[in-house]
């Protein structure tokens, strides 16, 4: 590259914004040319352009949690084809001891060449419905190793030299149950990588590599300096929390902790890990790149939420993460669960950690997700089917001046996870959904309250469909928390009411099989309050109770407002008592 080019800034920020554009547009791509909906309608992928030296130059995180781990799997492709890299080649890889986050997440990568000469990475990483092995979407509660959650696919060629490697797609799809899904979704994401080549093309045939590269130069070092000013408004000093996951799926009596130290130094950032709990039996077991995403992510949220993402931003930040640990588990421990359940819990203790360093702008904690996946053969539509229920969404968490969203994705993926279209829902699966609701009274209460979780309930209609319940928060260590006085949210309460009527109650991390006529029950939590409930306007709390959001008695008992339940008008004598 010539260094003694100078680039325009309006240049600068043209290209930047070119690159993330085409970021957008492989985004697209999947959306429309996708065929599970895990895609199609939850959007459950990222799509990402690295440089030639595996720097992350831009990306669209669909869902956030993935927006940091695909260096680690650009770094293990390139450095396993070494020397053997070449135009039109196409790469997979879903190992998590080989750069992946966890297994059902699959990166498919195309090396992009200009002149002859390795310039650009094109990436996306995907939740495949099914990747082989036991349980179901991939969730498999009851492994106890890598080798029963999914066939483990290295750095392989799906293309070679623009050659079709038939056997390498056979041998993968051989072992996968929903062959006609997945191979749709592989095309997809392979798609997209070529809508990246062919703009990438554009683009340097426009300005130049040596303007394109000094321009990404540009960008890098404008988003290191972002963060690490907005980084260095923070009160130095270290500080500490820890939280718990419910079990691992394996030993259900055992809490598992998640610990950090944080330490601000200046302009940097140093999370520790180090005194989280040995790696466990069962899948919450995170990989080292799902351990990195769920950091930076949290950290970003809180200090500077409209950095643009890259090399750059990474900079200032620091993470240690002792390998053996559960936040960095050894080969061959079982990691599926990671990505939901263990990044959740490390995205709340770095906000616990920070919230005496940033009051203003941590959240109180999001309710975490424990909802099922299913698949099977729906006799209606004569298919097979996939599909994880976004539908059963929790209640995000208060900030100062804000409540939490209702029905919001879970914290990892920062609300990204779109709920499917209730309607084609029931088209694809063999479900009919009974209730769809907010579940009034399932928010912390505060100065601001959390967000509500939902009630919904659903019959199935078709026999012999596996589930596979993944998540955390059914026990009371496992609760949104709330902040600054504000109350933490409840627990989920989820149950299969059977068609001869038995009531089986669900736990997280469990797997279950349904026939035609049960009904899947779910209460899903709200987020944390932040603040102190007696500090919420009057007003708001009698909206809230007109709105069916909170109740009479939960007015009176959290907020200290008493409202008549005849005629929904507040009894100021005695509210006044009860606040005073």
């Amino acid at each position: 590259m010539n260094n003694e080019i100078k680039v325009d800034p309006i240049l600068v920020a043209v290209i930047g914004n070119r690159l993330e554009a085409i970021t957008k547009e492989m985004g697209e791509t999947m959306l429309r040319t996708s065929r599970s909906p895990i895609f199609s309608e939850a959007q459950d992928f990222v799509t990402a352009i690295f440089d030639r030296h595996g720097r992350l130059v831009a990306q669209t995180a669909y869902i956030p949690i993935l927006m940091v781990g695909l260096h680690f799997a650009i770094k293990s492709m390139a450095d396993h084809f070494k020397g053997d890299i070449n135009e039109g080649d196409v790469y997979v890889l879903n190992d998590p001891f080989k750069g992946n986050t966890h297994p059902p997440d699959v990166n498919i990568a195309r090396p992009i060449f200009y002149n002859g000469e390795l310039q650009f990475w094109a990436i996306t990483k995907g939740h495949q419905a099914d990747i082989g092995g036991g349980g179901v979407c991939g969730y498999n509660p009851n492994s106890t190793t890598i080798y029963e959650e999914c066939l483990c696919i290295p750095p392989s060629r799906l293309y070679h030299k623009g050659e079709y490697q038939k056997d390498v797609w056979n041998l993968i799809m051989s072992n996968i149950f929903l062959r006609e899904l997945v191979e749709g979704d592989f095309s997809c994401q392979v798609g997209a990588c070529t809508i990246a080549d062919r703009n990438l093309q554009s683009l340097m045939q426009k300005y130049g590599i040596d303007v394109i590269y000094q321009a990404i130069e540009e960008i890098f070092d404008a988003s290191e300096r972002q963060l690490r000013t907005k980084i260095g408004e923070l009160a130095d000093g270290k500080y500490y929390a820890e939280r718990f996951m419910d079990h691992d799926g394996v030993n259900k009596d055992k809490l598992i902790k998640v610990a950090a130290d944080v330490e601000v130094k200046g302009e940097e950032v140093i999370i520790d890990l180090s005194k989280s709990d040995p790696q466990v039996a069962g899948y919450v077991n995170s990989s080292i790149a799902n351990t990195h995403s769920a950091c930076y992510l949290a950290l970003i949220i809180v200090v500077e939420p409209h950095v643009r993402f890259n090399e750059g931003a990474m900079r200032p930040v620091k993470i240690i993460a002792p390998e053996g640990s559960v936040v960095n588990a050894r080969h061959p421990a079982p990691t599926t669960c990671c990505t939901i359940t263990t990044g959740s819990v490390l995205m709340e203790i770095i906000w616990l950690a920070l919230a005496p360093a940033a009051p203003h702008t941590v959240q109180a904690g999001w309710a975490r997700w424990c909802n099922p996946a299913t698949m099977g053969f729906n006799p209606r539509t004569g298919r097979s089917f996939a599909d994880i229920h976004w539908l059963g969404k929790g209640g995000g968490g208060a900030t100062e001046g804000y409540d939490g969203w209702d029905h919001i994705g879970v914290v990892v993926n920062v609300g990204g996870s779109r709920a499917p279209d209730p309607e084609i829902h029931q088209m694809v699966d063999p479900y009919f959904v009974l209730d769809y609701e907010l579940w009034c009274d399932s928010a912390g209460a505060g100065k601001w309250r959390g967000g509500l979780g939902v009630i919904y309930r659903w019959r199935i209609d078709a026999p012999n469909i596996p589930c596979a319940v993944f998540g955390s928060g059914n026990r009371d260590e496992t609760v949104a928390f709330g902040l600054e006085g504000g109350k933490p949210g409840i627990k989920h309460n989820l149950r299969i009411v059977k068609a001869n009527g038995e009531i089986i109650p669900i736990d997280s991390e469990s797997l279950y099989h349904l026939s035609t006529g049960d009904i899947v029950e779910q209460y899903s939590s709200g987020g944390g309050g932040f603040g102190n409930p007696y500090e919420r306007s009057e007003e708001l709390v009698l909206l809230d109770v007109r709105n069916g959001v909170v109740s009479v008695e939960k007015a009176k008992e959290d907020y200290g407002v008493v409202i008549n339940p005849v005629t929904m008008e507040i009894d100021r004598k005695l509210t006044d008592s009860i606040r005073g």
